[in-house]
């Protein structure tokens, strides 16, 4: 597992300690390997912040990008006692065919300090479009729940504004003035006019396989907050990516065991309502979430997966000075998340009449 290293001031780390909401970036050196790099560092998440093992959130100064990127993350995976759960989503939504932030655990000393393992995050934003040769385009975040796709927040009020909930993370204003104009659609236009127009605006294929994760690794967030969009200078649609999926493979953000069948096979949003209306609709749907129960989200090709990846933090568990969890513990959370895949497996499947 690579190592990294940051030596900061301790003012600078005091001052983070005194408002762990503050969201300025403060100066420090990270060293990886013999290379050592100037960036700004800040606590990243919401929940996270007030537990004792903290995520970061980094950008690189000097030099100005590093492994083709200029911010990563560092995600401490706090509530999840296999610290596995995010990047075993992020992975699988990778292998299905949706453009998902790689992600690598590393373990991280702060001053000569142990801070244990961590999560080491892609940032989605135009540096990653550019490593990976996608069409350049505007990146929307959905940064918190009222992004649902609807007129209405989760509370049933009227929204303020229908990009509410959303942050632009590249491209220029007119890129929200874009969002806002499909959000209207969806919600404005009759039956008719909205099966004609959706395509013209959203790749459907790509946003059912984006669904299809969601909905096998059972991320309750995922619906209306958890994701970013990307629209593709190329085609001129929009697509979907995910992001912070430690609440899954049977558990919630909390750690808490998440029964399997909590979430229903369609979903929770404005959008995914909105598109299986439509017997062509459902059926796409149908045809892309069945090949990925029957190829990606079973035991056979998950279980050896998961092993490897447990192979690998086995060492270092006991390193990591904010968790409390042995080799033990690591094999019945194994056989707990296999469990959850079975379950999860047959119950989609048993519900696709649902959606007849």
């Amino acid at each position: 597992m690579q190592k990294y290293e940051i030596f900061i001031n301790p003012k600078w780390i005091k001052k983070l300690e005194n408002d762990i909401w503050m969201d300025d970036h403060v100066p420090a050196v990270l060293k990886i390997g013999d290379n050592q790099y100037s960036i700004k560092l800040a606590y990243r998440g919401n929940v996270i912040r007030k537990k004792k093992k903290k995520s970061y959130h980094i950008i690189f100064q000097k030099p100005f990008t590093v492994n083709g990127a200029h911010e990563i993350h560092l995600n401490a995976e706090y509530n999840d006692i296999s610290l596995s759960r995010n990047k075993l989503s992020l992975d699988f939504f990778d292998r299905i065919g949706v453009i998902s932030p790689q992600s690598q655990h590393v373990l991280l000393n702060i001053n000569g300090f142990c801070k244990g393992i961590y999560l080491e995050l892609e940032s989605f934003d135009q540096y990653l479009l550019q490593k990976r040769k996608l069409p350049d385009g505007p990146i929307i975040y959905a940064t918190n729940y009222y992004a649902n796709f609807s007129l209405l927040n989760p509370e049933n009020e009227l929204k303020t504004s229908l990009i509410e909930g959303y942050t632009l993370k590249y491209g220029d204003k007119s890129s929200l003035t874009e969002l806002e104009y499909m959000i209207a659609m969806i919600n404005s236009l009759n039956n008719e006019e909205f099966e004609k127009e959706i395509p013209k605006v959203l790749d459907v294929e790509q946003y059912f396989t984006w669904l299809s994760g969601v909905i096998c690794t059972q991320n309750f967030d995922g619906f209306i907050h958890n994701y970013a969009l990307y629209r593709n200078g190329k085609t001129n649609l929009y697509e979907i990516t995910p992001w912070d999926y430690d609440g899954t493979w049977g558990r919630d953000l909390h750690g808490q065991k998440l029964e399997h069948d909590y979430i229903p096979i369609t979903g929770y949003n404005t959008l995914t309502g909105r598109l299986l209306y439509f017997s062509k609709f459902k059926k796409m749907y149908v045809e892309t979430l069945l090949e990925i129960l029957e190829k990606q989200f079973t035991i056979e090709t998950q279980e050896p997966i998961i092993e490897k990846l447990f192979q690998k933090l086995t060492p270092y568990i006991s390193l990591d000075p904010y968790i409390n969890i042995d080799n033990e513990k690591l094999k019945k959370e194994k056989i707990y998340m296999l469990d959850f895949i079975n379950k999860r497996n047959s119950y989609l499947k048993q519900n696709f009449g649902t959606l007849i």
